[in-house]
């Protein structure tokens, strides 16, 4: 199988891509945060045809991505009604960059990409190959203006959202060779350099909401707006949050059961002959902090009553940093998917304005 992964060029691949997306196609893009699916948000039949390919509920909301061009105010003014004081101000601060903003929606524009909402997801990416795919995007050399990209995480609905082109690759190309009409354009941008999805904060309802933590802190936001943050729960009645990317309470899962555990309880079901690695007919893959107070030998142990074979332990070493945590969590939860594991079992994170968006994933990787 030949690849279609395009390795970054300016003279050629970024042309090809450019005009994948004029025609209505899709394509793999490298952002800061996590590889998208991505479509001209104002073409409905491609914006239709990333909700076939991930198997996404039509009525959930996509991210829009603009260019950088003017701070990303242009991109923001074509596809928002209005943006409140507060919205410019977190613009002003963190675009380019991890934050979307759910701004109040200008009738006529993306109206796919928004799930049938009033309401629209905005954010304009760091990544330069993405910039420079969104820059070029605006200028009508070989068509008319896009103004925007739809932009999902490029993975099956629900699942383990992709770090790396190679990722998407696994995620849409499987079997697929680059004669085949049906495969997916990859653009390779290398290492998400964030590696969990954007920070998203709601500007529709006259004062910041956050609804999804992310590598920006509510201690940053806050100050950049000029006020403090609500949370959901703490709105009055009848201000109903808008729908938005990545909130749903079961998210971000790999095929292998994911387990959160204190510290305690998991050097507890650790040790050899425990119920917990008994009950697990396979490799547990093991992702921690700590030490895990175990030998190699010990981790392998076969247990001879469990049916049908041993409980390998598969450990990986969580980072201590918080941000470098986010950047290698989505790539070892699929790492350890691919080498079998049956369940992963995760050290729970500190409890720290750092650690929230670490958090926030996993919580929502470990919901049955």
């Amino acid at each position: 199988m030949r690849p279609l992964i395009l390795q970054v060029h300016e003279s050629t691949s970024l042309p090809r891509c450019e005009q994948v997306l004029r025609e209505g196609g899709l394509l793999g893009l490298p952002t800061e945060t996590v590889y998208g699916l991505a479509a001209d948000a104002d073409q409905a039949q491609a914006v239709a045809a990333i909700f076939a390919a991930k198997g996404r509920p039509a009525d959930h909301p996509l991210i829009v991505h603009v260019a950088d061009m003017d701070g990303g105010l242009s991109g923001a003014r074509y596809f928002a009604r209005e943006i409140p004081g507060f919205a410019l101000r977190l613009m002003q601060a963190f675009w380019p960059g991890p934050l979307t903003l759910i701004l109040p929606r200008r009738e006529g524009v993306a109206a796919a990409a928004a799930g049938g909402q009033n309401s629209v997801g905005l954010r304009c990416p760091a990544h330069p190959v993405a910039q420079a795919l969104l820059r070029a995007l605006r200028h009508s050399a070989q068509g008319g203006v896009v103004w925007g990209l739809a932009a999902p995480s490029a993975n099956r609905f629900g699942r383990v959202s992709p770090t790396t082109a190679q990722h998407v690759h696994s995620e849409f190309n499987t079997g697929r060779d680059a004669d085949d009409p049906a495969a997916l354009l990859i653009l390779d941008g290398g290492p998400c350099e964030v590696g969990i999805e954007s920070t998203i904060v709601d500007c529709t309802r006259g004062e910041p909401v956050l609804l999804r933590p992310g590598a920006i802190s509510l201690a940053a936001l806050a100050q950049a707006c000029g006020q403090a943050l609500r949370l959901p729960h703490d709105m009055p009645n009848g201000l109903a949050a808008p729908r938005a990317s990545g909130t749903l309470a079961a998210h971000y899962a790999p095929n292998a059961k994911v387990r959160l555990l204190q510290i305690a309880d998991l050097q507890n079901a650790l040790q050899p002959g425990s119920a917990q690695r008994r009950a697990v007919a396979g490799r547990i893959g093991i992702y921690m902090r700590t030490r895990p107070g175990i030998s190699a030998q010990e981790a392998a142990q076969p247990q001879s009553d469990m049916p049908g074979g041993t409980a390998q332990l598969l450990l990986r070493a969580m980072p201590q940093d918080a941000a470098r945590a986010a950047q290698h969590l989505f790539a070892t939860l699929r790492a350890l998917d691919d080498a079998g594991a049956k369940e992963i079992w995760v050290e729970a994170t500190p409890e720290s304005v750092e650690w929230a968006g670490v958090a926030d994933r996993l919580q929502r990787a470990s919901v049955a």
